[in-house]
């Protein structure tokens, strides 16, 4: 009895953990293209985790074996706190219902796993969550634009809450979202449990990394919970008649600066942008697009500052020759629209957006329009772009 009585007491912790997984943040989308998306979210114990891809419809989840699709590395199935999954093979324009599973590893030893409980998502008294893949051959798009929230969540939800989930087809990220990294949590506390909240496991979110976003111990990891198509912060994608060169500006002082502790590297980043954006205005993708945005959280104008001057000299000369229809900026915390040829040296538009207003863009085949709005949901000015 006494034995029996020692095995239980030993079990016991092990049985009580096994009954603490849990989805923390999340889930979101990431990295959305035509033929895939890039699903995070996190969980308070390690766990193995997957996703169950169904098509749209009106039956049952339950209604029989889903597809799975496991987070992997190199063969591997991943064990951790954070997940990214991917999923493939998907068709443009189509709407994917999904759950997400993460089932607790409670010891790891040699080949012997022992494994606890399954968090996941109900699809049993709610909707499944769903998304709909990006389309090139999209005749009309909807896209909202934010920049320097700097964790202020109830602007966040005056941005970007009511209708965003249901007519607005991604949003974009313009930086500055928070104002130091230092800990990983506070991407979540910041903005991204807020945005979660609002439309981000269901509409794709895409970040452009802001100069405050490069700070603090953490800020190494913030690629791992915003994965994009090449594995950097600057990339491009395409959805309807816009092909969006995502940059980044990286900071604005000198490397040398003492702010950055030793730590900056920045211009030998910005000339590897550069080389990257000397190849991405010959992209074939790029050049039949209608429309071309470059988003970017600082703006190459306005400023004498290192960042500002070294960026310009380095990106505005492949940007120049391209035909970019504008430029999206943050940064300034003041709006600013710059029409093409007004100043010399930049060859297309530039509109700096102020950080307490949020554009609302709408693009068809032959016209952009570009809504600035402020926290009550009142249109303060629009930008018309018509196409070359």
């Amino acid at each position: 009895m006494k034995k029996q009585m020692t095995l239980l007491t030993l079990l016991l912790p092990t049985f009580m953990m096994a009954q603490q997984i849990a989805i923390v943040n999340g889930p979101y989308l990431q990295n959305m293209s035509e033929n895939e998306t890039t699903i995070v979210w996190t969980t308070n114990n390690d766990a193995v985790s997957w996703v169950e891809l169904a098509p749209e419809g009106n039956d049952s989840f339950y209604a029989m074996e889903r597809e799975r699709f496991y987070e992997s590395s190199h063969g591997n199935k991943v064990i951790g706190r954070l997940h990214k999954v991917t999923v493939d093979n998907l068709k443009p324009g189509t709407t994917y219902r999904y759950r997400i599973f993460s089932k607790e590893v409670l010891s790891y030893e040699g080949h012997r796993i022992m494994y606890g409980n399954i968090a996941s998502t109900n699809v049993y008294s709610k909707k499944p969550l769903s998304f709909t893949t990006l389309d090139r051959d999209k005749e009309r798009i909807t896209f909202k634009v934010v920049n320097d929230i700097h964790g202020k969540n109830d602007n966040l939800s005056s941005m970007l809450g009511g209708e965003t989930k249901n007519k607005s087809d991604l949003v974009i990220f313009n930086g500055d979202m928070i104002s130091m990294l230092n800990e990983e949590s506070l991407i979540f506390t910041g903005f991204m449990d807020r945005a979660t909240e609002l439309f981000a496991s269901e509409v794709p979110a895409f970040m452009a990394r802001g100069n405050h976003e490069t700070r603090g111990k953490a800020s190494s990891r913030l690629i791992d919970y915003f994965p994009t198509n090449n594995g950097q912060f600057y990339y491009a994608f395409r959805h309807g008649p816009v092909h969006f060169m995502i940059l980044d500006g990286g900071e604005d002082k000198p490397d040398s600066d003492i702010e950055y502790s030793d730590l900056s590297l920045f211009d030998d980043y910005r000339s590897e942008v550069k080389r990257w954006i000397e190849k991405q205005v010959t992209d074939p993708d790029f050049l039949s697009a209608p429309f071309r945005v470059v988003v970017m959280h600082i703006p190459p104008t306005g400023s004498t500052w290192h960042g500002t001057l070294d960026l310009a000299d380095k990106y505005l000369p492949a940007l120049n020759s391209a035909k970019i229809d504008i430029m999206l900026c943050g940064h300034t915390h003041n709006y600013k629209f710059t029409a093409e040829g007004e100043e010399a040296g930049i060859s297309f538009p530039v509109l700096i957006n102020d950080d307490e207003t949020w554009l609302e863009v709408e693009t068809t085949q032959d016209r952009m329009t570009i809504d600035i709005m402020d926290l009550s949901g009142k249109k303060v000015t629009t930008h018309t772009i018509n196409r070359r």
